[in-house]
């Protein structure tokens, strides 16, 4: 289950959805919006996180589907965050359970990786000078008026 939100993020939904007697391993994984300075730029205040939200919540449930394909065990969860997100709040979160915490580890990190790589999501950050700045993933980052 993978789904996107305007909401802060709550990971005890997250847990409810992968908790079971069977799966003594949880892992969870919290990407937060950082204060980061590139090359001595004014630091990071929030993150606008932008999506086709279709085409990403379709490639969201592609990610967990074969997570889960090569993890059969393993049940995984996650929301990533639309919208302005503020410095040291979550932008994205994750769960995975399986039988054993070598397994819920993988998966969490399979699946982060993956997100990363291929959901059409695209960043702007709002920095504390007032400058705004989409975020290339394949570059650094690119002043847009």
């Amino acid at each position: 289950m993978g789904f996107l939100t305007r909401s802060p993020i709550a990971v005890e939904p997250l847990l409810a959805r992968v908790a079971s007697p069977e799966r003594g391993g949880t892992c969870v994984f919290i990407g937060t919006v950082r204060a980061d300075r590139e090359h001595g730029a004014s630091p990071v205040s929030a993150i606008e996180y932008t999506a086709y939200a279709e085409m990403a919540e379709q490639e969201l449930e592609r990610i967990i589907r074969e997570t889960s394909e090569h993890w059969p065990e393993t049940r995984v969860a996650l929301v990533h965050r639309l919208g302005v997100v503020p410095t040291g709040e979550a932008s994205i979160a994750i769960a995975a359970a399986a039988p054993h915490r070598a397994d819920a580890f993988a998966a969490c990190r399979h699946i982060i990786e993956q997100v990363k790589a291929r959901l059409p999501v695209w960043k702007r950050e709002h920095r504390a000078d007032g400058t705004r700045v989409w975020v290339d993933h394949a570059g650094p980052a690119v002043e847009v008026p």
